[in-house]
C-alpha cells in the first residue's frame, strides 16, 4: 500500500510538473507533510526533509522533461541558461534560511506563496515592444495558436529575479518553475509553452543544488526518493506530451486551478 500510494503521488507530481513547468513540488511538499496525517505507515517529516526529499524527486522529474521537451524544440535554452546564473546562490541561501522555519508556519507560508502565485495568473502577460529591450535578449516567433508573440529581457535584471527565485524555490522545495513560468509570462512575455519547457530546465539545474545542500544536512529522505522516482519519471513523460496538445488558454486554466487548490489546503492544515 505504502509503495503504490508513493508511485501515485510521484505520478501525479511528475505529470503536473512537466506539463506546467512546476517540477513537482507542489505537489511532492504538501503530500509528505499531510500523508502522515492520515496514514499511520507514513513516516512523519520535518518541513526540512519534505523539501529535501521534494527536490530529490525533482531531479528525476527534471531530465525525464528536458529529455521529451529537447525532442519537442520548445526549451528556450539560452534563457534557461541566464536564469541559472542567479537561481544557484539563491537555492543555496534558501536551505539554509528554511531550518529556521517550524513546520505549521512553513505550511501557512507556503500556502499564501501559491495562493499569491495563483492569483499572479490572472494579470495579462506583459506585452514587449523591441526597443523596449534593446541590447537585451530578445526573441520572436508564432505560438501554437498562429498569434505571434516577443519577448525579452535585460541580463542583469533576469539575473536579479532568478536569485529570488532560486531562494523562494530551495526555501519551500518547489525547484523553481512554480514561482518562474509566472515571473517568464507576467514580466518578460514568454509564451506558455516555451515558459514551461524553459522553466523545467531550471528545475533541473536548482533541484540538484538544492538537494545537495539539503543533503549535506541530513534533510533528504533517500528511501521515499526511490520510493516517489519511477512514477515521478513516468508522469514526467505524460506531462509533456499532454503540454503539446493543449492549448495554451487551457494550460492557464489548469495552473490557476492546481494552486488555489493547493494553497487553501496549505493555509487551513497550518492553521489547524
Amino acid at each position: 500500500m505504502f509503495i503504490i500510494l508513493f508511485l501515485i503521488v510521484g505520478f501525479i507530481a511528475g505529470a503536473f510538473g512537466s506539463l506546467l513547468g512546476l517540477g513537482g513540488g507542489v505537489i511532492v511538499v504538501p503530500a509528505l507533510l499531510l500523508l502522515p496525517m492520515v496514514l499511520a505507515d507514513v513516516p512523519t517529516l520535518t518541513s526540512q526533509a519534505a523539501a529535501g526529499t521534494s527536490l530529490a524527486t525533482m531531479i528525476v522529474t527534471g531530465i525525464s522533461s528536458v529529455i521529451a521537451y529537447g525532442k519537442q524544440r520548445t526549451m528556450d535554452v539560452k534563457s534557461g541558461f541566464i536564469f541559472l546564473i542567479g537561481i544557484a546562490p539563491g537555492a543555496i541561501l534558501g536551505t539554509f534560511v528554511s531550518r529556521l522555519l517550524p513546520t505549521d508556519a512553513f505550511l501557512i507560508y507556503f500556502g499564501f506563496f501559491m495562493l499569491l502565485i495563483a492569483l499572479s495568473l490572472f494579470f495579462r502577460p506583459q506585452q514587449h515592444k523591441e526597443k523596449e529591450v534593446e541590447k537585451a535578449y530578445w526573441r520572436t516567433g508564432i505560438d501554437d495558436t498562429g498569434k505571434p508573440y516577443a519577448y525579452g529581457f535585460s541580463y542583469p535584471t533576469a539575473i536579479i529575479i532568478s536569485v529570488v527565485v532560486g531562494f523562494l524555490s530551495s526555501l519551500f522545495g518547489v525547484g523553481g518553475g512554480a514561482i518562474m513560468v509566472p515571473v517568464m509570462m507576467l514580466l518578460f512575455g514568454f509564451p506558455i509553452k516555451i515558459a514551461t519547457a524553459t522553466a523545467m530546465l531550471l528545475v533541473l539545474f536548482s533541484a540538484i543544488v538544492g538537494t545537495g545542500a539539503y543533503a549535506l544536512g541530513g534533510h533528504v529522505e533517500w528511501l521515499l526518493v526511490l520510493a516517489l522516482i519511477p512514477g515521478a519519471y513516468f508522469g514526467a513523460k505524460c506531462g509533456a506530451w499532454l503540454n503539446r496538445r493543449l492549448q495554451s488558454n487551457i494550460l492557464i486554466i489548469v495552473m490557476r486551478i492546481v494552486f488555489i487548490a493547493l494553497a487553501i489546503q496549505l493555509i487551513i492544515q497550518g492553521i489547524m
